[in-house]
């Protein structure tokens, strides 16, 4: 029906924007056949709490989904766009999306904090065979943190959290310094928020603990930087103890200053001034689930659109 179909997906994020282009199976297994990655952070230049993307902003998304869309033609790719929190709490959402459009052709879908969850648990379980395993997957971005847990496929419970890296790192260290007091003070408001939350159980067991996405990978290189002095990890084989993470932690928040900071050995430069809050939401998921270890997952939202786009064609809706 679809053999050798050509699919892209575009997830524009809090910190980033991602394009993956695969080429489709009749079986539903898929083939990445290209990528592309822009750090291009929403909402940070002005307003507060992700009120508003400014048109700098603006300019920088069109200029970079006009570079991707030229790539998805190339391979003659059904193009699928995707935003989440940062154009999800934009106060200014409808003229961005109008700009877009306008500008580029691209239909922008924004899914809100639940949908972003399944969307996530769909690409991560078929990263890792999950389809028969109880996992807690986690997903930390720019804006927010995605805590789902899965049985055999199916969803048992899911939320979005308001804590983000970016999130964050504009509430507590908005000159991307660390002191013990913002350290503590950011720390304990991850906690509060992530037991706020009505739909989270912290005592149902799970088989496998999964992380995805960019600030779980990072933090993941670095730890295997630390095991053998290079941190070419192979995502889909690789996890960490909750022991290895405390280290890590501990070194990237030793580090008081973003300049401190960049010269740790193995860390990804641009993410060197959120980090330490990425750490941070991970520590804490750790200790409120008791996970002892996590594995890697290579696939994450942008990989859960191509497969609900695959769904969606063998259903015949698009």
């Amino acid at each position: 029906m679809f053999v050798n179909k050509c699919l892209a997906a575009v997830d524009m994020g809090t910190n980033s924007f991602h394009l993956i282009i695969v080429k489709a199976s009749d079986n539903g297994s898929i083939e990445i056949i290209d990528r592309k990655r822009e750090v291009l952070r929403l909402s940070s230049e002005e307003g507060s709490s992700f009120s508003l993307i400014s048109d700098s902003e603006t300019e920088k998304s069109i200029r970079t989904l006009k570079k991707f869309k030229v790539l998805a033609d190339q391979y003659k790719a059904i193009l699928r766009a995707v935003a989440t929190s940062a154009v999800r709490e934009a106060n200014n959402q409808e003229q961005f999306l109008d700009q877009v459009y306008k500008e580029t052709g691209i239909h922008v879908e924004v899914i809100d904090g639940k949908r972003e969850a399944e969307l996530i648990y769909l690409g991560a379980s078929k990263a890792k065979q999950l389809t028969n395993k109880k996992a807690l997957c986690i997903d930390i971005g720019g804006g927010s943190t995605e805590i789902i847990l899965g049985d055999k496929g199916t969803i048992l419970f899911s939320d979005s959290i308001k804590v983000g890296t970016v999130r964050l790192t504009r509430k507590f260290f908005p000159d991307y310094t660390l002191s013990e007091n913002t350290i503590e003070f950011c720390s304990k408001f991850v906690e509060e928020q992530i037991l706020l939350s009505q739909s989270l159980n912290f005592e149902e067991s799970f088989e496998i603990a999964v992380g995805t996405s960019g600030t779980i990978q990072s933090i993941a290189s670095l730890i295997s930087f630390n095991r053998k002095k290079g941190n070419n990890l192979e995502a889909d084989d690789f996890s960490f103890t909750y022991s290895e993470l405390i280290s890590v932690s501990e070194l990237i928040l030793s580090k008081k200053n973003l300049e401190q900071r960049l010269t740790i050995a193995g860390i990804e430069t641009k993410r060197a001034d959120i980090l330490p809050a990425g750490v941070i939401i991970l520590n804490k998921i750790f200790q409120l689930f008791n996970i002892e270890r996590m594995f890697l997952s290579g696939y994450a939202l942008r990989e859960g659109i191509i497969f609900d786009m695959l769904e969606k064609i063998k259903a015949g809706k698009s």
